[in-house]
């Protein structure tokens, strides 16, 4: 397992982390992990891909409660060393706030990268052009429609979010991407296969010289 490895041999690791389902399962072994005494977290450091505008950190929504939920209540990270994005106020300058933070950290060691069903890696949508810096960002109607299981009602769906931009992605050391499922085929396919391109935000990782891919047999069956 290549995050715990990471911690292994480099306690004081700067994680870029993420959300969604394809992260699930690493978690859940980290926990595993600490809990059996193998991995110490309260030197490392996170930094979160992304976060909707408007949704407080305690929202059931947010990937705050996502990731104190799934991981950070779990371990021994120290609070002081997590850093998530702000859906708090104006976006705009939370994501300025939060590309300072990236720049002061000296670099991320291991990016965690999940991808959406139209490629997108964080937020960064398909698009005209690759957006390299912190930015907010309008998300895309199947970014939306993908969301609507998580909220119970319709209206609450954020349609904005603060996330790394590719270029904050493509800094990182090391790079883990994890997709899962049937609905994520076309996208690793056209991924791996296919242009560099800002309307497939993850084909640019091409262009990283230390990618993993990990898929299960469902999301690898358009190879």
């Amino acid at each position: 397992m290549l995050l715990l490895s990471q911690l292994v041999e480099r306690p004081k690791s700067v994680l870029g982390l993420a959300t969604g389902n394809s992260p699930l399962g690493v978690y859940q072994r980290l926990i595993e992990n600490y809990r059996k005494g193998l991995v110490d977290m309260s030197r490392a450091s996170s930094f979160n891909l992304d976060e909707y505008c408007g949704l407080a950190p305690e929202h059931p929504g947010s990937y705050h409660y996502y990731m104190e939920k799934h991981l950070f209540e779990q371990v021994n990270f120290r609070p002081e060393n997590i850093h998530i994005p702000s859906g708090v106020g104006e976006c705009e300058a939370n994501a300025r706030d939060y590309e300072l933070e990236l720049k002061k950290c000296g670099g991320i060691d291991l990016q965690l990268l999940g991808l959406g069903q139209n490629g997108h890696i964080g937020f960064n949508e398909p698009g005209s052009a690759f957006i390299f810096h912190t930015h907010k960002v309008a998300l895309t109607e199947s970014t939306i429609e993908a969301n609507r299981p998580l909220f119970e009602n319709p209206g609450d769906i954020p349609r904005h979010a603060i996330t790394m931009g590719v270029g904050n992605i493509l800094e990182a050391r090391k790079i883990l991407l994890i997709a899962t499922g049937e609905s994520k085929a076309q996208a690793v396919s056209a991924m791996i296969h296919g242009d560099i391109t800002p309307r497939l935000p993850a084909s640019i990782l091409h262009t990283h010289a230390n990618v993993t891919v990990l898929l299960d047999r469902a999301a690898a069956s358009a190879l």
